[in-house]
């Protein structure tokens, strides 16, 4: 098999609509999976948001049950994907901000809060792309092109 020919499988495949599929249910997974979690066990979700000191813990056990499995599903749908995309992008900012405070940690535990906090800036990074795309193909009346 000649290299273009591997290149050509390769770009086929990895462009594909499942990829796509696949590619968004995974960058949603964590949101769905906690969601999920909350609303099994709420009193967990209760707890999580206590532990981070937001009060009253319920109603922000509730909101965040919400968006991140709303959000999800309008990502993985496509129906308003901008709006689930930016949604979780700020959402996750918010969050990152409220749960890994870094920077008021110890020396010992500086980098390792750090890195949690790059790795979820990075996550809502890929949301605003996702969001980007989504709007930009709508502005362009549904050219799929990335100029």
């Amino acid at each position: 098999m000649r290299l273009p020919s591997v290149v050509n499988i390769l770009c086929k495949t990895v462009t594909s609509h499942p990829a796509r599929r696949i590619a968004l249910i995974l960058l949603c997974a964590p949101y769905l999976t906690s969601g999920v979690h909350k609303l099994v066990d709420f009193d967990a979700g209760i707890a999580e948001m206590a532990n981070y000191g937001l009060t009253p813990s319920a109603p922000y056990a509730a909101v965040t049950i919400v968006i991140q499995i709303l959000f999800s599903i309008l990502v993985i749908t496509g129906f308003c994907r901008w709006l689930g995309a930016l949604g979780l992008a700020a959402f996750t900012i918010a969050a990152s901000l409220v749960a890994d405070p870094f920077w008021h940690t110890t020396s010992a535990r500086f980098f390792a809060g750090l890195q949690a906090f790059v790795e979820h800036i990075a996550l809502a990074g890929g949301f605003l792309l996702v969001a980007w795309y989504a709007l930009h193909k709508y502005r362009n009346r549904g050219r799929d092109d990335w100029e």
